[in-house]
């Protein structure tokens, strides 16, 4: 009898179930060990992966969502990438808002796997006919058999986790694990994660990683959104200018905020020294473990779990860009640049 041939029925297959990279030489300065949850291993190269399938399946269950149906999402790019992936295996269409902050290498992305993208105003207020929530509840109400995805008030975001990452984290450690380390941008990752977590163990700290220019580490400490912490900032996918509803703040311990420029330096710091070739909000993960470092919050035994959201292909044109770097005042003017040597 013939072998069976290994292969997975399509791309949606291989969402989930990614690896823990010990960390070694990016926090040899650090007590404690440290584990890298790398989901640029999903298909479609990021956490998001994970919410959207969910999202849609459930919608697909439920029968909300119908064969030819359209999809509609707002997005800073990784979400709408896993959504127009998704959508081409299963034959809906995409539709996509997302802010002109996002790099042209997430829009050209998301260009190229079929969806359509409006791009919109990142610095307007979140209730502003422009700002990519209202484009896309605008779109969602104007197209006929649509569903709206909706990640920062849909409770299944944060179910996705729930389901998903937070046993993987726990089944690859062992149970080990002591601390959780996340970036807050809808605030799903971090909540489901920390719901699972917590369930099992109530000791494990949950620490969360937001930006400057952004209200949640206050919300989290005062429960007031001051509009005073808004201002424009550069990292994508972190931070809000308003509370998502997919965030529980009661299984979140601590936050601390990382500046734009020590989140694009470290995650480039992270591809020369581990390997791993990882997105904006990796850097600002990775920056927020050594604050909480200089807090005293890990020890020798401390069980260190970061997450890391996404592939740094998506920045190109962005933090690996030496060019955007010095536009931003993030590289020094006289530091040699790596050459491209030409052989004629």
């Amino acid at each position: 009898m013939k072998e069976e041939i290994q292969a997975f029925d399509n791309v949606i297959s291989l969402v989930g179930d990614t690896p823990l990279v010990k960390l070694d030489k990016v926090t040899a300065s650090l007590k404690g060990h440290f584990y890298g949850k790398v989901e640029a291993f999903n298909a479609g190269h990021s956490a998001k992966d994970r919410i959207a399938l969910h999202i849609i399946e459930t919608a697909e269950k439920k029968g909300i969502l119908k064969p030819g149906g359209t999809i509609v999402e707002t997005t800073s790019g990784n979400t709408g990438f896993s959504i127009a992936m998704i959508s081409a295996i299963k034959g809906y269409k995409c539709i996509l808002s997302v802010s002109d902050k996002s790099s042209p290498d997430k829009i050209d992305m998301l260009r190229a796997m079929g969806a359509k993208v409006y791009v919109c105003p990142a610095n307007v207020a979140a209730d502003d006919p422009r700002s990519y929530y209202e484009v896309a509840k605008r779109v969602h109400e104007e197209t006929p058999g649509s569903i709206y995805i909706n990640q920062y008030f849909n409770e299944l975001n944060t179910e996705a986790h729930y389901l998903s990452t937070g046993p993987e984290i726990w089944e690859q450690t062992k149970g080990k694990i002591t601390h959780f380390v996340c970036c807050s941008g809808t605030g799903g990752t971090i909540s489901g994660t920390a719901r699972y977590l917590k369930e099992k163990n109530p000791a494990i700290q949950i620490l969360g990683v937001d930006a400057y220019g952004s209200v949640l580490k206050k919300y989290h400490e005062t429960g007031e959104l001051d509009p005073n912490e808004i201002a424009p900032y550069k990292i994508e996918g972190l931070g809000k200018n308003l509370i998502p509803s997919a965030t529980d703040f009661a299984v979140i311990d601590q936050f601390v905020k990382v500046t734009d420029k020590d989140a694009a330096l470290v995650a480039r710091e992270l591809a020369c020294t581990e390997g791993l070739f990882l997105g904006y909000t990796s850097g600002a993960v990775l920056q927020a473990t050594r604050l909480y470092a200089e807090q005293g919050m890990f020890d020798e035994n401390s069980v260190v779990v970061l997450l890391f959201p996404d592939h740094g292909s998506r920045y190109m044109s962005k933090i690996y860009s030496d060019d955007w770097m010095r536009q931003q005042g993030f590289l020094d003017e006289s530091e040699p640049k790596n050459e491209i040597n030409y052989i004629k």
